[in-house]
């Protein structure tokens, strides 16, 4: 399967920017450069250590955006990217507003929620 490339909005206190994504089900958090985040008035609330794919142990910076993709807006946690990590749109984002990859087009589409009762 090829990459998913998404265009999301992301909100703050100071604005909100379009930004471009790979969506990556493998990767837990969404991650966002951290210039970008600031312009909209993000502010990173705690450190987390991540173990990157090649072994490498580092930390970042987490925070909650608003994110938002077909009309849904929800706030998601961030990691406040650094020069040269990758802009993704993790997991996490995905479940909380609503979505999968659809294998055969490789587009997000929104799925039914299962009830617990």
């Amino acid at each position: 399967m090829g990459l998913t490339e998404v265009k999301v909005k992301i909100h703050g206190a100071r604005g909100s920017r379009d930004v471009s994504l790979t969506v990556d089900t493998g990767s837990e958090d969404t991650w966002i450069e951290r210039r970008t985040l600031e312009d909209i008035g993000a502010e990173p609330r705690f450190f987390r250590a991540y173990k990157t794919i090649t072994g490498t142990r580092i930390r970042r910076q987490v925070g909650a955006v608003e994110l938002e993709y077909l009309g849904i807006r929800m706030p998601c946690p961030t990691v406040f990217a650094d020069e040269g990590d990758a802009n993704v749109l993790g997991a996490t984002a995905l479940e909380i507003l609503g979505l999968e990859v659809d294998p055969t087009t490789r587009q997000l589409r929104q799925v039914e929620a299962l009830a617990a009762y």
